[in-house]
């Protein structure tokens, strides 16, 4: 009798931002789009310092290697995600998050983006959460 190999899962990638949406972001999460002069725009996430400590309550950080500042992204590992922030950036207006277990994930992103106020928005499908 062979070996049955099961099919990888695959790796949910996720958009961390801040603040309402507007355009095809409200409309593809079925909210209403905030108007373009409202105060309640998409901004920051914060400096990069910032986002590090809010994410560091989550268990989520650096892993220790040496960074490589020419590369322009950090690295941080959390639970059941890893999460890539610009480093040349005076501020974070976006961070990419790949899940890689959905079950440990998800609850953490979620009590992070209901904490701080931010939104995750689903690379693939388009789909808005937080």
């Amino acid at each position: 009798m062979g070996f049955v190999l099961s099919p990888v899962a695959k790796k949910r990638q996720i958009v961390l931002m801040r603040g309402a949406l507007t355009g095809l972001a409200a409309l593809s999460s079925g909210s209403r789009p905030t108007r373009p002069d409202s105060p309640h725009q998409v901004g920051p996430l914060g400096t990069p310092k910032e986002v590090r400590e809010i994410l560091a309550r989550y268990n989520t950080a650096p892993d220790g290697s040496p960074r490589t500042a020419s590369l322009g992204t950090e690295i941080l590992h959390g639970p059941g995600l890893i999460v890539e922030l610009p480093s040349n950036m005076e501020e974070v207006t976006q961070a990419l998050v790949t899940v890689t277990d959905d079950d440990i994930a998800w609850p953490v992103l979620s009590r992070i983006c209901k904490a701080v106020g931010w939104k995750m928005v689903d690379v693939e499908s388009g789909r808005v959460f937080g």
